[in-house]
């Protein structure tokens, strides 16, 4: 499977390498094909539109990827409406959403059954 794996800090002095770390382990430890990376430092994931998120979205489009990883759900979207658009566009493609590490947010409560999720798996082709 090729995966495009996202990581998000909010502030230039964060760093997303723990995220990218386990992300990469992630992948590497099931076999998937590792064929891009979206990184963005110092971006509110408040913002619908971030430099590394607009090219991730482009190649989703382009179909350069059958699943997008991310640590958690708040690193790609911090509000319900953001990440359920963009759930139900990555379903529309066919591109699964997978979340390494679980999380209560409100926003992750909501994208559960659109996304495959650790230990849980939800499968977006079969909503």
């Amino acid at each position: 499977m090729r995966i495009g794996i996202y990581a998000r800090v909010s502030t230039k002095d964060q760093s997303c390498e723990l995220q990218v770390r386990d992300l990469r382990a992630y992948c590497a430890a099931r076999g998937f094909d590792l064929v891009g990376e979206y990184v963005d430092v110092g971006q509110s994931g408040a913002k619908d539109s971030r430099p590394e998120l607009n090219k991730l979205m482009d190649d989703a489009r382009k179909r350069q990827f059958d699943a997008i990883v991310v640590w958690r759900f708040d690193r790609f979207a911090r509000f319900t409406k953001h990440l359920l658009s963009a759930l139900e566009e990555f379903r529309s493609l066919g591109i699964k959403f997978i979340s390494y590490r679980r999380t209560s947010t409100r926003a992750a409560r909501w994208a559960r059954p659109y996304s495959q999720s650790r230990p849980q798996s939800y499968n977006l082709s079969a909503i």
